[in-house]
């Protein structure tokens, strides 16, 4: 065997025990080029969908169900029956009042009498003084009886007033025995079955819900007080449900509240976002994650947040302050400084810095790959 061949496969063999391999190559750093996107900036929030308007129907009268009419989904218009509570104990109540209502008029009528009476007499007994018939004594008594018989007629005018007003309370609390829906909609939950007994107390019961348009949907999301700066009337968001996987909703923030919610030292504050619901899709009460979009920049320069993020070796040159990237200027390192802008997550605007569009930035370092395997040469054995 000649020298020639002996020394390829002498180094091979000396490579190989020390573990080495003359095709391994090593990336010191990733790199990604800058380029021009459009980017958006969004607030991502949790929150429950509910329809725009919702009315709770209850109860003024206290009293047993003893006929429901809507169930679950029905359509309802405003005016109609949805239930009824047992009315005979207001119909007995209605008859008491009007009784007395007749009653105190019928007293009335004799309390007029009387004071037509007593005025009569006054007349008379005045004609008679004046002719030096009678005593003063008789005069100033039928005076007295005179002004006595208008203050009954008062009185009992009053109670006619006050038996009027009960029985027309009667007849009102007889007509609450008819629970009626007070907008058009859909009943979206029923809390009473027949039977039951409803009281009216201090809180009015709630017996149904009923959604006045559920094409009309909102979203009422919770948004950390850190982000809900950047939140604004009439922004455009999207959402999803876990019912629809595939299918991303469309919406407008509407409103966004005042009142902070506090929970656990952790304050939100409520964004409400509408969408159109015309395939009734959405239902009440199902869990949206929302993205409000708060912010958008047309194809600006921008660069990945990996580039922001890198921080390089000790001994790369010193870094000024402020965002900066790095960039490979014939293998070394090299900081660039820029100016950032808006940011989607996983891109953010340059405004400004000493950078061009297509150009590499380090995102990261690199890793060892081994190259492709070298043949061995053969000589002749």
């Amino acid at each position: 065997m000649t020298i020639r061949w002996f020394l390829p496969l002498f180094l091979g063999a000396v490579l190989a025990v020390c573990g080495c391999s003359p095709g391994t190559s090593r990336e010191k750093y990733r790199t990604q080029p800058v380029t021009r996107l459009t980017l958006e900036e969004t607030v991502v929030a949790n929150g429950t969908v509910n329809p725009v308007s919702t009315v709770l129907v209850g109860s003024q009268v206290s009293g047993k169900i003893v006929e429901i009419f809507v169930d679950y989904n029905s359509v309802v218009k405003r005016g109609q029956v949805v239930a009824r509570i047992d009315p005979r104990l207001f119909e007995a109540k209605v008859a008491e009042a009007r009784s007395r209502h007749q009653q105190a008029l019928a007293d009335l009528s004799r309390a007029r009498a009387n004071l037509a009476d007593a005025e009569n007499d006054y007349h008379r007994y005045r004609k008679l003084w004046e002719e030096q018939l009678v005593a003063r004594d008789e005069l100033d008594n039928a005076y007295t009886r005179f002004q006595s018989e208008q203050a009954a007629v008062r009185a009992v005018q009053a109670q006619v007033s006050a038996a009027a007003a009960a029985y027309k309370e009667a007849l009102t609390n007889l007509e609450y025995t008819a629970i009626t829906s007070p907008v058009d909609g859909v009943v979206i939950s029923r809390n009473v079955d027949v039977g039951q007994t409803v009281a009216a107390t201090f809180q009015t019961p709630t017996l149904f819900t009923i959604a006045q348009d559920l094409t009309k949907m909102q979203v009422e999301t919770a948004v950390d007080e850190g982000e809900v700066g950047k939140v604004r009337e009439g922004q455009e968001a999207t959402f999803t449900v876990d019912a629809y996987p595939g299918t991303t909703f469309q919406g407008k923030v509407t409103s966004v509240r005042l009142a902070p919610q506090t929970v656990q030292n952790v304050v939100t504050y409520t964004v409400v976002v509408s969408a159109d619901n015309p395939d009734f899709l959405l239902k009440p009460g199902m869990t949206a994650t929302v993205s409000l979009k708060v912010a958008k920049a047309e194809r600006v320069l921008a660069v990945p947040n990996a580039a922001l993020r890198f921080r390089p070796p000790e001994e790369a040159p010193p870094a000024p302050e402020g965002p900066v990237v790095w960039v490979l200027e014939r293998g070394a390192l090299k900081p660039v400084p820029v100016q950032t802008g808006l940011s989607n997550g996983a891109w953010t605007e340059v405004r400004a810095g000493d950078l061009t569009e297509g150009q590499r930035v380090v995102v990261g370092a690199g890793e060892a790959r081994p190259a492709a395997p070298r043949p061995i040469p053969r000589g002749p054995f």
